[in-house]
C-alpha cells in the first residue's frame, strides 16, 4: 500500500530531531545510567535498551490513540482539517528545527499539565536494576513534553490507528542512534546535526513536506486521503494516479 511510505519521511524526522533529542534527552540519559546500582552495572546496556525501548513503545501507543481519535474526525467530515493541521505543525517544526521560531514550545506547555502527573510514579521504579524497571521508565518518560513529539503526532493522525502506531514506531526509531548514543559519539552526531547548512536543508525539506500535506488538506490531492471513513471503501480506481508531480 501507497500508505506505508510514511514510514520514510517520520524515520527522517526522527533523525532530523536528533540533535534537540540530545540536548533535551542527553541530559536525562546521563540521570538515569547513573541511577543504575553499581551490582547492575554489567547490564547497563541492557537497561539503557529498556529504557528507550519503553520510550518508543510510549511513542506508538501514542500515534494509536491520536489514530483512533482521528478516524472518528474523519467519519465526520474532519479529514482535511487534519491534514491541514499536521501540516502548519510540520511547517512549526521546521521553523523551530532552523531555528527560526520557536512557537512551537508552547505545544510543551500544555503538555506539562499531564506530565505534572505522570513523572511522579517513575520515583516509585528507582533504583533501577532490573529491565522491567528500566521498560516502564522509559515508556513514562516517552510522555515527556515535546513539540516536535506532537508535530510527529498531527502527522500519524492522518493514517489509520494501526498505520499511526507504525509512523510513531518509525519516527521513535530515528531518535534512538542520538538518544543512545554516549560520550563523543552523541557528540559528534551534535556537531554535524547542528551545522548550520545541514540543519538549514533538513528543516526545509520538513517545511516542503509540510506544505505538501496542507496542499492535500486543501484537495491538492484529496483523491488519496490515508484514513477512510468507516465502511467506505477507497477508490482503488485513483490508485494508479502519476506521483511524479
Amino acid at each position: 500500500m501507497n500508505d506505508w511510505v510514511i514510514f520514510l519521511p517520520m524515520l527522517i524526522m526522527g533523525l532530523v530531531s536528533s540533535g534537540h533529542c540530545i540536548g533535551m534527552c542527553g541530559g536525562i540519559m546521563g540521570a538515569l545510567t547513573m541511577a543504575i546500582p553499581a551490582e547492575a552495572a554489567h547490564k547497563r546496556w541492557g537497561i539503557l535498551l529498556a529504557y528507550n525501548v519503553g520510550r518508543i513503545a510510549s511513542y506508538s501507543l501514542m500515534g494509536f490513540l491520536v489514530g483512533l481519535f482521528a478516524q472518528q474526525l474523519v467519519n465526520i467530515g474532519g479529514g482535511s482539517v487534519l491534514r491541514i493541521v499536521a501540516g502548519l505543525l510540520l511547517i512549526s517544526m521546521g521553523l523551530y528545527l532552523a531555528n527560526w521560531w520557536r512557537g512551537l514550545t508552547y505545544l510543551e506547555t500544555l503538555g506539562r499539565y499531564l506530565w505534572v502527573y505522570i513523572q511522579p510514579l517513575g520515583k516509585h521504579l528507582l533504583p533501577v536494576n532490573t529491565l522491567s524497571k528500566a521498560l516502564l521508565l522509559g515508556a513514562l518518560w516517552g510522555w515527556l513534553p515535546c513539540g516536535l513529539i506532537y508535530s510527529a503526532l498531527a502527522l500519524a493522525m492522518t493514517q489509520t490507528a494501526s498505520l499511526a502506531a507504525g509512523s510513531m514506531l518509525a519516527f521513535g526509531i530515528g531518535t534512538l542512534p542520538a538518544v543512545l548514543a554516549a560520550g563523543v559519539i552523541s557528540q559528534q552526531l551534535a556537531r554535524v546535526l547542528q551545522q548550520r547548512q545541514i540543519r538549514i536543508g533538513l528543516s526545509l525539506l520538513i517545511i516542503l513536506y509540510g506544505l505538501w500535506t496542507v496542499y492535500g488538506g486543501l484537495g491538492g490531492h484529496s483523491h488519496h486521503h490515508s484514513v477512510e471513513p468507516s465502511g467506505q471503501q477507497p477508490d482503488h480506481s485513483m490508485m494508479h494516479h502519476d506521483h511524479g508531480g
